[in-house]
């Protein structure tokens, strides 16, 4: 272990805060904890009755915790971009999952949609990233778990798991996708590195957990057997601790390694999940919708000595400002383009967040034309106090429109802290609302050719 770290963990044994010396001001280590398919509810420190978290809920403790946090999309691949990129998706470009085979007479696997493949790849080459950006002020990076756009080097990283498309069997981890559900052995050892080469690290630990297959651990399983009789939503529920405890061997090690007073973390996760009663598969108004149950997510910022912990209530935030934070904390100069807040300010002295609104956008999850977002566009929409419009569009549908029917195609104005799962639609006895929201809406994102369905007028 290098002499920096050394005097990192002498401090943090005789409880001095490194917030307060100047390694903690070089450059902190930063970890983004990264949930795939979980509800916004789904957490102890978010009051569910069943889920334990308790490792999650130990860094919710010591963070500033945006309970009315949202990503702007909530689809994995997207989202996941936006954490890249800090752009939303109609800037980044990335609207979907897939290129719809729609594209190519229903044919996968051929050269025509590799190409497309290919060129929905190729996004991530034109825009900065985290991993680049942080790369040119001397850090390490590490990406394991989820990663989508080729292999782990495009993306800025130093290090990772994941090969990528084109390589066999490439698409949205391939390799990477062990990390958590087969032990933490590469988070581990790349830590290591970086102590040893003195450098600050970067870590994307974005886990299959708790998505799909619901195989968690025979213990964790049966707990929960115990406490609902509904096999599908049992097993859910225990992918949400197994995910837990993943994350909590993580934090564990950091703090090991003396390392937790130099070191943000930070929690989202990519979209939400509704687990249905059914089957194994989600259900509606929840992962790909532009609902509560789809958007929504909790998002925890720790820096111990740094950061102010505390229940941010009320306040809004959204995955947009997590890049820039991130970048202001690393000191990097953060790009001018990026639309997301830098918080570190705010975090630092505990005050009121300056984000008023949180705005977003959903699309298809097989993308109808790989150069032009909107051809896909299902739903544009905005949270400003305690309100939520949405709006609905006539972009082009695939295969899971079953899931999430446009059944409502007017307008939907919600309160939020009266109604937090959407339930009573107030637009039609809110008109000049729903006009104000419509304008910032269109103000954020003009769109030129998709058409709302249906107004009130």
């Amino acid at each position: 272990m290098t002499v920096k770290y050394l005097l990192v963990a002498a401090m943090v044994a005789i409880g001095v805060s490194c917030a307060d010396n100047t390694l903690a001001a070089e450059q902190p280590n930063i970890v983004l904890l990264l949930s795939d398919d979980q509800a916004w509810t789904d957490y102890g420190f978010m009051g569910h009755k069943h889920i334990e978290t308790p490792h999650l809920d130990r860094l919710a403790e010591r963070s500033a915790k945006f309970g009315r946090g949202y990503v702007p999309t909530a689809l994995c691949r997207p989202s996941l971009m936006t954490l890249a990129t800090g752009l939303y998706t109609h800037q980044h470009m990335i609207s979907g999952n897939d290129p719809s085979t729609a594209l190519t007479d229903g044919k996968k696997d051929t050269p025509e949609y590799n190409a497309l493949r290919e060129k929905l790849i190729s996004n991530v080459d034109r825009v900065p990233t985290i991993g680049r950006l942080l790369g040119g002020e001397g850090y390490l990076s590490l990406q394991s778990g989820k990663w989508w756009e080729g292999s782990y080097q495009r993306g800025g990283f130093t290090h990772g798991m994941t090969r990528g498309f084109p390589e066999k069997g490439g698409r949205h981890g391939d390799d990477g996708l062990q990390i958590g559900r087969k032990g933490m052995k590469p988070v581990f050892d790349f830590i290591d590195h970086s102590v040893e080469e003195d450098k600050p690290f970067y870590v994307w630990y974005a886990p299959f957990l708790p998505h799909t297959p619901h195989n968690p651990p025979q213990e964790l399983l049966d707990k929960y057997l115990a406490k609902v009789d509904n096999m599908y939503v049992a097993r859910y529920y225990a992918m949400c601790e197994w995910f837990d405890q993943t994350c909590g061997e993580l934090i564990d090690y950091v703090d090991g390694k003396g390392l937790t007073e130099n070191t943000l973390f930070v929690y989202v996760c990519d979209n939400g999940w509704i687990q249905s009663e059914d089957s194994g598969k989600f259900a509606p108004r929840s992962k790909q919708s532009a609902n509560e149950g789809g958007t929504r997510q909790p998002i925890l910022y720790s820096w111990p000595g740094v950061i102010e912990p505390g229940d941010r209530g009320n306040q809004l935030a959204s995955s947009i400002d997590i890049v820039p934070t991130m970048l202001a904390a690393a000191g990097v100069e953060i790009p001018k383009e990026l639309p997301g807040l830098n918080l570190l300010p705010i975090l630092k002295s505990g005050e009121e967040t300056p984000r008023t609104e949180v705005l977003g956008e959903s699309f298809a999850h097989d993308v109808a034309n790989v150069d032009k977002p909107e051809d896909s566009l299902l739903y544009r929409w905005v949270v400003k106090d305690q309100w939520k419009l949405l709006l609905t569009y006539d972009g082009k549908v695939n295969k899971y429109e079953a899931i999430h029917p446009r059944t409502e195609k007017r307008p939907q104005l919600y309160d939020l802290l009266a109604d937090p799962h959407e339930n009573k639609n107030l637009a039609s006895e809110n008109p000049e609302l729903v006009k104000e929201l419509a304008k910032k809406i269109a103000d954020w994102w003009p769109v030129t050719e998709r058409k709302v369905l249906e107004t009130w007028e």
